[in-house]
């Protein structure tokens, strides 16, 4: 295929796009930037944005990724929590580095959903990409997590799952969500390096 053929594809992709695929994308845009400037409003914009993300994946019976985003669903709700009614009358949550028990739930979850969705969308749907699939939505799984504990090493694990997304997503013409992907890429880049200047100033806090 020539670079040509290519943007063409991409841009006839993204008239097709309907307006609610749209206003998804344009919400876990939003959600991202929040969540590298380390708000909790991030969590509000998630939501919307995951609740029309499921009715897009509704409609194009993607059922198997319904249930990732159910999970996203639910992270959210408990992030919200986690970072504001649960500390009503304490300090905000910092921003902190993964423990060895953190990083052997992570391992627990990366191991233990990539096998249960592998196993889920080989004999459960007509999946042509299991393994990248199963992948993808583990490794996402667990930096879902993370985000929600406020670990600075929830960026490498999502960022993990989008390096396997992009190309996944082009193979299966979804352009826009693709181009989305890269986007979260860069920015959980950044993000990650913002979050470790705010670790910094918030040592420094403690310390004085």
């Amino acid at each position: 295929m020539q670079i040509s053929d290519f943007f063409e594809q991409l841009q006839n992709g993204f008239l097709q796009t309907s307006w609610l695929e749209r206003l998804a994308v344009l919400f876990g845009i939003i959600q991202v930037l929040l969540s590298r400037k380390n708000k909790i409003s991030n969590y509000f914009f998630g939501i919307v944005g995951i609740c029309l993300t499921i009715c897009v994946l509704y409609s194009a019976k993607l059922y198997a990724e319904i249930l990732l985003h159910a999970y996203y669903l639910l992270m959210s709700i408990y992030g919200l929590w986690y970072w504001k009614f649960r500390n009503q009358s304490q300090q905000q949550i910092h921003i902190t580095r993964c423990s060895m028990q953190d990083w052997s739930i992570v391992a627990g979850i990366v191991v233990g959903g990539y096998f249960l969705l592998f196993g889920f969308l080989t004999y459960f749907t007509d999946s042509d990409v299991p393994i990248m699939d199963a992948f993808v939505s583990s490794t996402a799984w667990a930096g879902m997590w993370l985000l929600a504990k406020r670990k600075i090493e929830n960026w490498i694990l999502l960022n993990i799952s989008n390096f396997v997304a992009i190309p996944l997503l082009f193979y299966k013409e979804l352009y826009l969500f693709a181009c989305l992907t890269i986007f979260l890429f860069i920015v959980a880049i950044s993000g990650y390096m913002k979050w470790k200047e705010i670790m910094s100033t918030q040592f420094e806090t403690h310390d004085a």
